[in-house]
């Protein structure tokens, strides 16, 4: 891949996807394990778990008879899916937490997460577009993925979403605004090394979509009823259940 050299500017009023670092087969080993772990730790700081817990648990507690399965699409460490079932386990509820991504890299960083943090999750290797979804999980989510999709991917990923799902969808991203970026331009620098993190984190503002985009997505791909509000820092979530 070739590397263009970071952003000094963003036009809000459009996306501009751009290839990211990340993203590359081939991509170095240590530099994905370094990105990833530095992702966890943004993660960490911005409460991302938090978002999706909430509904988790009341499924859990609605159907204390059943176990409830969690799958977290595009996981890449396994940092989401390792806290929320990290959650399970301290309120003793019947939930299993899952994870699945692209690289095999992030697999295997996340199932060395899992064994370290003590618990039972289970990662696996996926494309979202070209593989068949399971139809056995209660909630599918996602986090910081839907911003590295064209328009037309998104509405795939969030239709095979929803009709894969027994019960809800929940997706955060990052919401394309100049705060956004400055906060990857520059936060990012005091919070990590990574080189990848620094060079990715602009462009993927950049190529974010903002609340009334991920609205349109959500109806094109036939999630009535979906809401999508403004989460801290700088994100939004997507909330949608099943009819």
């Amino acid at each position: 891949m070739k590397f263009l050299g970071p952003r000094f500017s963003l036009d809000i009023h459009e996306r501009q996807l751009r290839p990211e670092w990340m993203d590359q087969p081939g991509l170095d080993v240590n530099l994905h394990r370094t990105a990833l772990r530095a992702l966890d730790r943004v993660n960490a700081i911005s409460l991302i778990h938090r978002h999706f817990w909430p509904a988790i648990r009341r499924l859990a507690r609605k159907y204390p008879a059943r176990e409830i399965r969690v799958l977290d699409v595009a996981c890449g460490g396994g940092d989401v899916a390792v806290r929320l079932a990290r959650a399970a386990q301290r309120e003793k509820l019947r939930v299993t937490v899952e994870g699945c991504d692209l690289s095999p890299t992030a697999v295997s960083f996340a199932q060395e997460r899992a064994r370290k943090a003590g618990v039972d999750c289970r990662f696996f290797e996926f494309d979202v577009l070209s593989h068949e979804w399971s139809t056995d999980y209660d909630v599918i989510g996602t986090s910081l993925f839907l911003h590295h999709l064209t328009n037309d991917d998104a509405v795939k990923v969030l239709a095979k979403m929803a009709t894969a799902t027994r019960h809800s969808v929940i997706v955060n991203d990052l919401v394309r605004s100049r705060y956004g970026y400055l906060l990857a331009r520059f936060v990012a620098r005091l919070l990590t090394r990574s080189p990848i993190v620094h060079a990715d984190g602009p462009d993927s503002v950049a190529g974010a979509f903002t609340v009334g985009e991920l609205r349109d997505i959500a109806s094109r791909a036939g999630m009535t009823g979906a809401t999508v509000s403004r989460s801290w820092p700088a994100r939004m979530l997507l909330n949608w259940n099943k009819p």
